[in-house]
């Protein structure tokens, strides 16, 4: 029997250690672990292989294949990663506010870790590197529970970080992997709350789902992304055409891939022709309402309710003309996971109404939705896109993965 309690202790046995690490010698674990991904990148590469071959095996999709496969480029973005984790302030020790009372009393309010942070995410590897920077450099422990489908390229990754780690005289059990793949250890360890602070799912609607329905231990929640892009009547053709591809088709497997576009009536006619021809080089299948339907003729299909609701991770769009920016923001909130959102306007009044009106983490004017990601706002990697509106919303760097206490200083005060 898998001795899930005994890995959750060690966790818990060097929660202080971590919690008081210097800022320097934290960045130095995290130059060392980069070093060790982009030298044992063939092993990683090899041990990824095997999952890979799985995969193929077991029918997984190409999407899913994609989200699991690694290459050198995207260890060599892992390790850079963690670099730029380094390069990041610290937020640990902050002081977030700081007053003194009437009766002498000075507090501040400091910055802390939350302690052991447990995150359970599905085929993604590069979710391993991602989470150690993040959790490592905000002085907390991490329990990793990755899917079957990656165990031997998890745990290939994180014997690199751990050996890295160690070399540099950190204890390696601030990063720790639960090996075992069965369900029943899963479901055991959303139980572990007398030795797991927070738990953040990473993954499809079913494994969050089933992390906040199950788990005992609060749980940050991540997001599916059924995102939208809108194209406004004053759009601009080129751009909306570019937008569109880059969101739709750069990398399909990914939370922050556009999966419906919805067209103002007044420029439908012009606007859908362009927008099929650019997206027939990566055979896009268009899933259409009656009005595109008509405009596009043969090689779409019709569209379902179903397919409005639906992230495809897929060369598959849903598509829906609107009357006005409203029915746009309207039918957005009806179906959107509240991840990312997209307009594409030259209206300046339009665009503040999308801005205002839709209900998501992020939500942009004439830029992909592809950039909602740790990365790219400049947090060096991310934990997750956070789709709940409590302590964390959006990509979730440093600051999202600490907590903070009250430090009073007195000089003999008793309360009357």
């Amino acid at each position: 029997m898998y001795d899930l309690k005994g890995l959750c202790e060690r966790a818990v046995s060097c929660k202080l250690e971590a919690g008081l690490l210097s800022t320097e010698k934290k960045n130095e674990a995290l130059k060392a672990a980069a070093n060790a991904l982009k030298d044992n990148y063939e092993y990683l590469i090899n041990e990824n292989n095997k999952d890979l071959s799985m995969a193929k095996e077991n029918g997984i999709s190409e999407g899913m294949q994609d989200r699991l496969r690694l290459t050198k480029e995207r260890i060599y973005a892992m390790a850079e990663g963690l670099v730029q984790v380094c390069e990041l302030p610290d937020p640990i020790g902050e002081v977030m506010e700081e007053f003194d009372r009437p009766n002498g009393l000075h507090i501040k309010k400091v910055r802390v870790p939350m302690g052991v942070i447990g995150i359970i995410f599905e085929s993604r590897p590069n979710v391993t590197a991602d989470a150690f920077a993040l959790t490592f450099k905000t002085g907390n422990c991490v329990i990793l529970k990755g899917g079957k489908e990656a165990i031997n390229s998890n745990k290939a990754i994180v014997k690199v970080l751990r050996d890295a780690i160690e070399t540099c005289g950190i204890n390696p059990d601030v990063l720790l992997l639960i090996e075992d793949t069965n369900r029943e250890t899963t479901t055991a360890f959303m139980k572990m709350k007398e030795y797991v602070d927070v738990l953040i799912p990473r993954g499809g609607a079913g494994l969050i789902k089933a992390v906040v329905e199950n788990s005992n231990i609060p749980v940050i929640e991540t997001g599916t992304g059924n995102c939208h892009i809108y194209i406004d009547k004053t759009a601009d053709p080129q751009m909306a055409v570019n937008i569109l591809y880059n969101a739709k088709t750069q990398r399909i497997s990914v939370c922050n891939a556009a999966e419906s576009l919805l067209v103002h009536k007044d420029i439908a006619e012009k606007i859908l022709p362009l927008l099929k021809k650019k997206l027939d080089e990566k055979n896009v299948e268009f899933r259409c309402d009656e009005i595109s339907f008509e405009i596009l003729g043969d090689g779409v299909k019709a569209a379902t309710e179903e397919d409005y609701g639906k992230e495809f991770l897929d060369y598959i769009l849903s598509v829906k003309t609107v009357e006005s920016v409203e029915e746009a923001i309207l039918h957005i909130n009806k179906y959107n996971t509240h991840h990312s959102e997209c307009i594409v306007t030259n209206d300046p009044e339009s665009a503040e109404k999308f801005l205002n009106g839709v209900d998501a983490a992020c939500v942009y004017v004439n830029a992909s939705t592809r950039f909602t990601d740790g990365f790219e706002f400049g947090f060096g990697a991310e934990i997750g896109i956070s789709t709940q509106k409590l302590h964390a919303r959006g990509p979730m760097g440093l600051k999202e993965l600490t907590s903070y206490k009250y430090k009073i200083y007195g000089n003999g005060q008793v309360r009357a």
